[in-house]
């Protein structure tokens, strides 16, 4: 059976030779051979299964935020979890699956009186990327209300579970990062009974700082650097004078000089240059090398 037999046999929804583009936050990428969008997480473990089956490379991707499609797009399949993205509240404990928005996930401990998950309002990612990376904002992060996560290995074809203690978290770092045969499925969360009505203002404190402080408006990967000890990316670029400054379509936010922005036109390759161009330039000026915060593919 061919792959895209497989895919209409499943009815697992696809596209063929379709640009990433479309599927990420910088509007940036080439096409990819096939794209899928599996429902839940039996259809994400069919999909690698049949596509490991078929020799046909496969990565796995969320919103399709922090991170850059290369303009040469990808030869396999990405398969994108954003559909995959049921959340069930029980008493102070949230389960999600790896696809569910985390405004959504925020709004919705909010809505249940719930706080610990205000600092993910407005992060344009998913549950299972933000675990991958242990994604934070606002002096929180992921690893201060996960509980623990379900992942697929896809090296012994079986689902495990890693307790949080188990997950190696760090500062933008977690387990999966260790080890690429693990594909995140679903998450627990465990919060605190609060006030929802303090919990939404917070919240849309935190947006209101983002929306004036950020280039939340123009196509993005978000934060493109690790902060490094002891000083603020953003800061460093800023201080090097390099706001504003373009390769190609690709500018240094002139909001956020943390951010790189696609002006419409920009390729990966744009990105990549201004990527180099900054680390050369902190690193000459002040003798810090930054460290890359978004994922390549």
């Amino acid at each position: 059976m061919s792959i895209t037999d497989f895919f209409e046999k499943n009815k697992i929804k696809y596209l063929e030779n379709e640009p990433l583009k479309k599927f990420s936050t910088f509007k940036i990428g080439g096409n990819a051979d096939y794209i899928l969008f599996p429902s839940d997480i039996n259809e994400i473990i069919s999909c690698i299964e049949a596509l490991s089956l078929n020799g046909v490379n496969y990565t796995v991707i969320g919103n399709g935020s922090n991170l850059l499609f290369s303009d040469d797009g990808f030869r396999g399949a990405v398969i994108i979890t954003s559909q995959c993205r049921k959340i069930i509240v029980d008493g102070n404990i949230l389960h999600a699956l790896c696809g569910s928005s985390l405004s959504v996930l925020s709004n919705t401990a909010q809505k249940k009186s719930l706080t610990g998950l205000e600092f993910a309002y407005g992060i344009p990612g998913t549950c299972g990327g933000a675990i991958y990376m242990n994604a934070g904002a606002y002096g929180s992060e992921i690893s201060s209300v996960i509980s623990r996560c379900t992942c697929y290995d896809v090296s012994n074809k079986k689902m495990l579970t890693y307790e949080k203690n188990e997950m190696n978290l760090s500062y933008r770092h977690s387990v999966l990062m260790d080890n690429p045969n693990l594909i995140i499925l679903s998450a627990v969360f465990s919060l605190n009974e609060g006030d929802g009505t303090k919990s939404l203002e917070i919240m849309q404190g935190n947006m209101k700082k983002r929306c004036a402080s950020q280039p939340y408006s123009q196509p993005n990967a978000g934060s493109i650097f690790k902060k490094p000890e002891g000083h603020f990316a953003g800061k460093l670029i800023e201080d090097c004078g390099l706001k504003g400054y373009c390769v190609g379509g690709a500018m240094v936010s002139t909001k956020h000089a943390g951010f790189i922005v696609n002006n419409g036109d920009a390729t990966a390759d744009n990105v990549r240059e201004l990527i180099e161009h900054i680390k050369e330039k902190v690193l000459s000026e002040y003798g810090v090398t930054l460290d890359c915060e978004i994922r390549f593919i």
